[in-house]
């Protein structure tokens, strides 16, 4: 039902840079909102920037300076915490100055604290710097020992369908030798980059 508002309303573009590809809902609000009026929608590259799991494109962003403007109170909190990751940027910080919130709005957009952030991505990378995804195929760029067992994995092992580690972009987590174990994204290289 609240996709189906949510098309409505936005006229089954992203609410925030007009894709028409992959739109999805995302919770602008509080858990407990759980509605249409707390909810934008978004395409797959504003989700993934937003969610901070793809870096983010300042070019991609200055849409905002005309979505800013929606009537809808979660467009326009998604928007203030975009600009303000982005606030380096002149554009951003022009239209942070213009963009003016009820106390309420502004309230909510600060709930999550992003605004305190800067526009950085922590993202998990691999000892080239390639980013490394959810399911993605490493190599061993050098033996380990696995701590607690008698398993050594030798350099040029490959892991298939890695496991990100959550809240550590230093470690990630795969399967050698039918053991699951963690494995520090310093010593991989991501297959085929």
């Amino acid at each position: 039902m609240k996709e189906a508002e949510l098309h409505q309303r936005s006229g089954g573009k992203c609410e925030l840079c007009g894709a028409t590809e992959g739109l999805e809902h995302f919770e602008a609000g509080p858990e407990s909102a759980a509605t249409a009026d707390a909810s934008v929608l978004l395409c797959a590259k504003c989700r993934a920037q937003i969610e901070k799991r793809e870096e983010l494109d300042a070019a991609h962003w200055t849409v905002l300076s005309e979505s800013m403007w929606s009537e809808v109170p979660a467009v326009q909190v998604v928007a203030w915490r975009m600009l303000n990751r982005l606030r380096n940027e002149s554009w951003a910080a022009d239209n942070l100055d213009m963009l003016y919130l009820p106390d309420e709005t502004l309230a909510w957009a600060k709930a999550t604290g992003d605004h305190e952030n800067d526009g950085s991505v922590d993202l998990h990378r691999d000892a080239n710097g390639a980013v490394l995804q959810a399911g993605d195929t490493v190599v061993l760029t050098r033996s380990l020992d696995v701590k607690g067992t008698s398993l050594n994995a030798k350099l040029g092992t490959v892991v298939k369908n890695i496991r990100l580690v959550e809240n550590n972009t230093e470690q990630i987590e795969g399967k050698i030798e039918g053991q699951v174990i963690v494995i520090l994204t310093k010593y991989v290289r991501k297959q085929g980059a």
